[in-house]
């Protein structure tokens, strides 16, 4: 019986040098909210019919974006490689949207701070998008999941 979701999430946390205490937070959100509800279904035929729940291990390597995907039981199934070519502009203004939100967010009144956080959902909501087009013909993820998977990719991306 198929059971297109993840049950687990590992970050290659070689690749991440630094990160500051609200990004932490966001990948822990990211991660537990993930593993709540998803929708995660590799489009390849696997050995014996396999079809869920996955094992995702994310890392970035030479520039592409490294899904490991593994069964239940922790036999690997495939691995995915994605080019990041069009989703380093969108990492690089989350990035800098998110700064400016949580440099506001001392500063500002809850009002002033609205449009900051609408702008910055905006960027995540698109990325999420360009997300759910890589995976194409590969995954087939939900608009939530590709948000929350492009959260994990832009945390993999910190570089200090």
């Amino acid at each position: 019986m198929a059971d297109p979701r993840l049950i687990s999430i590992d970050l290659d946390e070689r690749t991440i040098l630094w990160r500051s205490d609200e990004i932490e937070q966001e990948r822990r959100i990211a991660i537990l909210d993930l593993l709540d509800r998803n929708h995660f279904e590799p489009l390849r035929r696997y050995p014996e019919g396999y079809a869920g729940p996955y094992r995702l291990a994310l890392s970035v390597q030479d520039g592409r974006l490294v899904l490991d995907i593994s069964s239940e039981n922790q036999q690997r199934l495939e691995t995915i490689i994605l080019a990041l070519g069009g989703l380093r502009r969108p990492i690089r203004d989350y990035f800098a949207m998110c700064d400016a939100y949580y440099k506001a967010i001392a500063k500002v009144t809850p009002e002033q701070l609205e449009p900051i956080d609408m702008a910055r959902r905006a960027l995540h909501n698109e990325a999420a998008g360009l997300l759910i087009d890589r995976l194409k013909g590969k995954i087939e993820v939900d608009f939530d999941t590709a948000r929350r998977l492009f959260t994990l990719v832009c945390v993999l991306h910190i570089r200090g």
